[in-house]
């Protein structure tokens, strides 16, 4: 039988949402039956993406035909998928045989082509889960899947914000830590701060602390990891904002698997609003698996050539491994030390096609007294040009910009008014 118990039927139309998180699916299997290439090349597209990273699909071509035909003898996935351009009754005819071999507790999403009320209420009648309307794209598909397994009433999914550096020793790890800090403090948003860096992490020094526990406990220990472990290794910088630190010794080596990183993740993305990873400079594979999977990918770099070089490679590498999401975010660093050959960084940014979101002065006293310190730039120097920098970056990569820009002063009004009596 079709799943009558999942009510929550939708109608999903083309539309994209700022700053909008879409849950992973979980371990699943999916199979599709399309009945035009057009909607197979979607559902094909979309099995690359990150968030299906999990799922097993399978998309076949044939219809509710060959779907009816394939599970006579087999048994049902979690979710079948079911392209159809017939007619209200054929199409009700095509689930009513489906029906009679899908186990319990199957998901049906039915793909079809008519925008229609009449027939939602048929389909939900029917115990179908989700109606897409064609056309849609990629992200409209796997909104649509993981709407299945994310009920809307939960808490949202915590934004994971990867920063990583161009090259070694060029302060991405201070954009990280003061990102966090910024989108914790400006923001007001629950924030983690995962330092990555296992062996030579300096967010413990930068902020001042020595936690005896962090996040190398989690990783060295993925048989323990749970929610009550984590939250025992975090470490609290501010009210808002926590931190799990890298012990920052060499009694261990840090090769570890792809995964070794994804059971902390998906634990944090469950409980706080955001996550902010400061990813080492090393090509490894766990390293490469937290950028592609995180939601926002900030990238720092200098201006010389070996960092354009290394940011473009990295930006080309992103972008085909992450085609359905923004563009990562590029900071400018230490712009402007005396005596050093720059490229500019207008020619920096024309040879990347990517304008820098944030751009950061070279200014040795200030860095230098806050990390000396173990303090956050806002925190010596609360109204300088670059604590303002951050508080930039942390409303695009938190997906407030625009919100930001949407609020009016309540003077504004008055000095319409005003401006319009000088005028005359």
């Amino acid at each position: 039988m079709l799943d009558t118990h999942d009510t929550n039927l939708q109608v999903v139309t083309h539309e994209v949402i700022l700053g909008e998180l879409i849950a992973p699916l979980p371990r699943v299997s999916v199979q599709a039956f399309c009945e035009t290439a057009d909607v197979a090349s979607v559902l094909n597209d979309a099995i690359s993406d990150r968030r299906m990273d999990k799922a097993h699909v399978k998309v076949h071509m044939g219809g509710a035909y060959a779907a009816v035909e394939a599970y006579r003898s087999a048994p049902t996935p979690n979710v079948i998928i079911l392209e159809t351009g017939a007619d209200r009754d054929q199409l009700l005819a095509n689930l009513d045989a489906l029906s009679e071999f899908c186990d319990h507790g199957t998901k049906v999403v039915v793909i079809g082509n008519v925008n229609d009320i009449g027939l939602y209420r048929l389909l939900k009648e029917k115990g179908v889960s989700e109606y897409l309307v064609t056309p849609f794209n990629v992200i409209d598909f796997i909104r649509a899947l993981s709407g299945l397994f994310n009920a809307t009433s939960t808490e949202p999914l915590g934004r994971m914000i990867a920063v990583v550096g161009a090259k070694g020793g060029i302060g991405a790890s201070t954009v990280a830590h003061n990102l966090a800090w910024s989108i914790a403090a400006s923001q007001e948003i629950v924030t983690v701060l995962a330092d990555m860096d296992v062996a030579f992490g300096t967010a413990g020094l930068n902020f001042n602390q020595d936690p005896p526990q962090g996040i190398a406990d989690a990783v060295f220990a993925p048989d323990r990891l749970d929610a009550n472990l984590l939250d025992r290794l975090l470490s609290k910088c501010s009210e808002k904002l926590s931190m799990l630190a890298a012990p920052a010794m060499l009694d261990q080596v840090c090769d570890f698997k792809e995964t070794a990183f994804d059971g902390i993740f998906d634990i944090l993305r469950s409980t706080v609003p955001c996550i902010v990873a400061d990813v080492p400079h090393n090509w490894t594979s766990w390293a490469r698996r937290a950028l592609i999977s995180a939601e926002e990918i900030v990238i720092v770099a200098t201006p010389d050539l070996a960092n354009l070089r290394n940011t473009k490679n990295l930006i080309d590498t992103l972008r085909t491994a992450r085609p359905h999401d923004t563009k990562p975010r590029l900071v400018m660093n230490l712009v402007g030390m005396p005596k050093r050959p720059e490229i500019s960084v207008a020619d920096f940014a024309k040879s990347l096609d990517l304008e820098p979101t944030i751009t950061l002065a070279f200014d040795p006293k200030l860095f230098g007294t806050a990390a000396n310190n173990g303090q956050m730039l806002a925190e010596i120097d609360g109204g300088a040009k670059v604590a303002e920098s951050f508080n930039h970056l942390a409303r695009i990569v938190t997906g407030r910009s625009e919100l930001k820009k949407q609020k009016r002063s309540i003077f504004e009004p008055l000095v319409a008014r005003l401006s319009r009596k000088k005028a005359s």
